[in-house]
């Protein structure tokens, strides 16, 4: 048996390559959209993908299950558990099984059994594996998909949050409870295979390890040490991170089908005369690092460098206008596949970044302070703080002046700020408050400043903080 293992770091997303050498077939378990990585190892390994196992209908990526079944004829082996609305609608264009608990399936000699563990989803299922070509007869390890992770388990609010399905959040994690009480009936020794790690919102505390065992996660991940439900469900639906708002758009992509791509996709460079009706008509992200934006950069265009393109494009590009990028030419397809694993369709194009920053058009700037240049306006109130960090960070301490707005939503609340008084935009280092720097400058905020070094050089200085103290119960 060949298994082999992809990590896309920017996803936090695991996906599988079973390969059975004897038959020459292979198949990929929860694929992302970018599947030349699984053809160049299929080459490699001289095996044939003819299959595709996905656990769930994901909400934080663009599947790749349909691309392959489009470019390779894979088969698709996909959860049929569930209520009505969360069946796959793209199925009869393609060779397929829906599954069910209790079903299997071969791929040359290896076998899959399928579990129906709901909780993160209502569909989602787990998948069994049996070597039988090396003799086996009992599996030696369990893709759980989104269920359990190493050190955690899979959220059960994402379709409340994220989905807008309202009082899903509890009877989801009811069903989790039931899940993981299943899980532990598992054989120790199995080995799991999850399809996230450390980073994703699926998810709270999840360990960056790839695999684990059953008893292993058994013994020590928090989530599997609940004997009463009431308990658990009161742990899982407490302290989640934020669900990002595309992931709505991703649950309602992956269950139609995404749009094929094919091996040819590609786009363009654009004349530099279109830039000012590009901003007008979309989205213009500018890839460029903070500090080459913050000297120079286009009115109404926004600020996300390459590498924090995937997780921060979701929350801040509007999928309903076209995007078009500011980059250099090697850097365009690379941004547009980021973008296209999330589900940003409507790419228009790129203006080229160099041209863009000799031009006459790169007219803006904005400012920044160190925290000993900026102490005296905070703490006088002369400036409006806003930490834009996750909950989490603010509750483990934050500047007495601050007013929490979290980046992801801060688009929604720009009515509620004050054009008329200096904005100073802080996080832990810098890096999304600059980003946040650019949203507002977008939005016409003529006077921003980005604190350099964010909340950590603040506390290097010695400079004071609070701590948000727990609500009394009672």
């Amino acid at each position: 048996m060949l298994l082999k293992y992809f990590y896309d770091e920017k996803l936090a997303h695991a996906s599988y390559m079973v390969g059975c050498q004897r038959s020459k077939e292979a198949i990929i378990v929860d694929p992302g959209r970018d599947i030349d990585p699984y053809l160049a190892m299929a080459e490699k390994e001289d095996i044939k993908i003819v299959a595709v196992a996905e656990t769930h209908i994901h909400a934080d990526y663009v599947s790749g299950a349909r691309e392959l079944a489009d470019r390779v004829d894979a088969k698709l082996y996909v959860s049929d558990e569930g209520p009505a609305e969360w069946k796959y609608l793209y199925l009869d264009d393609y060779d397929s099984m829906p599954v069910h608990d209790g079903d299997h399936f071969m791929i040359g000699n290896i076998r899959f059994d399928v579990l129906h563990t709901p909780g993160h989803t209502p569909e989602s299922i787990s998948f069994l594996l049996t070597d039988q070509g090396g003799g086996a007869n009992k599996p030696m390890g369990i893709f759980t998909g989104d269920f359990v992770f190493v050190g955690s388990i899979g959220r059960p609010d994402l379709l409340e949050q994220a989905a807008g399905l309202m009082n899903t959040a509890e009877p989801g994690a009811r069903d989790l409870f039931k899940s993981t009480e299943r899980f532990k009936t598992l054989p120790d020794y199995l080995q799991v295979w999850p399809a996230h790690g450390a980073g994703s919102a699926c998810g709270k505390g999840l360990g960056a390890i790839p695999s684990s065992t059953v008893g292993y996660e058994k013994r020590f991940n928090p989530a599997l040490q609940f004997n009463d439900e009431d308990e658990f469900v009161r742990y899982i639906l407490a302290d989640q991170p934020e669900a990002p708002k595309y992931f709505a758009v991703m649950k309602r992509v992956n269950k139609a089908g995404p749009r094929i791509l094919g091996a040819d996709h590609h786009h363009t460079m654009l004349d530099l005369a279109g830039l000012a009706d590009a901003v007008q008509s979309g989205t213009v992200v500018d890839i460029a690092p903070a500090s080459e934006f913050a000297k120079g950069h286009v009115p109404g265009t926004i600020n996300i460098p390459l590498s924090m393109l995937s997780p921060w494009a979701g929350w801040l590009v509007d999928y309903d206008q076209p995007t078009h990028l500011i980059c250099e030419p090697n850097q365009l397809e690379e941004a547009a596949r980021l973008l296209h694993k999330i589900g940003v369709e409507e790419i228009a194009g790129a203006f080229n970044a160099s041209d863009v920053r000799s031009s006459d058009l790169a007219t803006e700037v904005y400012a920044t302070g160190t925290p000993e240049d900026l102490s005296h306006s905070v703490e006088t109130g002369d400036v409006k703080l806003l930490d834009i960090r996750s909950n989490d960070e603010w509750k483990e301490g934050h500047i007495e002046q601050a007013e929490h707005r979290f980046l992801g939503r801060l688009p929604e609340h720009l009515d509620e700020l004050p054009r008329d008084k200096k904005i100073v935009v802080q996080c832990r280092s810098g890096a999304r408050s600059a980003i946040a720097a650019s949203v507002l400058q977008a939005a016409g905020f003529k006077n921003v400043v980005n604190l350099t070094g964010g909340y950590v050089a603040w506390k290097s200085a010695g400079l004071p903080s609070v701590k948000t103290q727990p609500a009394m119960s009672g």
